[in-house]
């Protein structure tokens, strides 16, 4: 498993990395959709539909869906910015049913309003990701880099943190394995790591105390989309989302933290009004 683990990773990173910046935006749009329809498929199949028709439905949903989140950066201005800050309120909801987990799950369980929760978690992100990459006179790809190794670096440091120091457990209901400690670890290596990443900005010294907030927010959040994906994966009674990514699972097990992250980085982002 962590053989296939690594050898996967070997390849999908470097992909990764190359299409946020090489790519322009429209084109690093359809590569990320592809990930975004795949994580459609596999979100239908934690709704637990059997047909494949219908799984098949709710993925041109999603695509329907993604050319609508187009049409918002066709209209040009900050439009796109809607779907994002609509997400907020879903993912803030979600906390509450993660933290309640499992006594408030028949609020959510019935297809329909996974269908609706699918589509506020995949598309608020995927236009996070795209506006994002397009957004400030070509720093944009460089910022998507930012947000996602802030993810990867929180990522290392919640895993090897709640190793060595974990004895609390952070929502045992939803992902027994994740810790407080290895929380504190995440958000004390994200925060170092904010501090150097405002500095390769260049953001005046006044702004480094709202960047290295909206860092750690942005932590906060992504481990939020990971527990709410282990939350419906566990009523769908799976392990995985997928068997896409041999040793990762599906899509959705590597983009959940990414579903979270991406709208509440991009909204503070704009809040904040940081000068690059």
């Amino acid at each position: 498993m962590l053989r296939q683990r690594i050898l996967t990773a070997l390849v999908l990173v470097p992909l990764v990395v190359w299409g946020i910046i090489a790519l322009p935006s429209t084109w690093l749009a359809l590569l990320f959709g592809l990930f975004v329809a795949q994580g459609g498929w596999e979100w239908s199949r934690l709704m637990r539909l059997e047909s494949g028709a219908l799984r098949l439905a709710y993925v041109a949903l999603v695509l329907t869906g993604m050319v609508g989140g187009w049409y918002l950066f066709i209209l040009g201005g900050e439009a796109w910015l809607a779907l994002p800050v609509l997400s907020l309120f879903w993912w803030l909801l979600a906390l509450v049913w993660v933290l309640t987990f499992p006594r408030t799950a028949t609020r959510w369980s019935h297809p329909f309003v996974q269908g609706v929760i699918g589509l506020l978690v995949l598309l608020p992100a995927w236009v996070a990701v795209v506006g994002l990459h397009a957004s400030h006179d070509g720093l944009g790809p460089w910022l998507v880099m930012y947000m996602l190794s802030l993810i990867w670096v929180a990522d290392s440091g919640a895993y090897f943190g709640g190793r060595r120091f974990g004895r609390r457990k952070l929502a045992p209901a939803v992902s027994p394995g994740k810790s407080w400690e290895g929380v504190f670890s995440a958000l004390v290596l994200t925060g170092l790591y904010a501090l150097l990443a405002a500095s390769l900005f260049g953001l005046s010294g006044k702004q480094w105390p709202a960047f290295v907030v909206l860092s750690l927010v942005t932590v906060m959040f992504s481990i939020l989309g990971d527990l709410a994906e282990s939350m419906f994966k566990r009523q769908a009674g799976v392990k995985d989302s997928g068997t896409l990514l041999p040793g990762h699972g599906g899509v959705l097990d590597r983009i959940d933290s990414i579903t979270s992250a991406a709208p509440v980085f991009v909204v503070g982002f704009w809040l904040g009004d940081f000068q690059l």
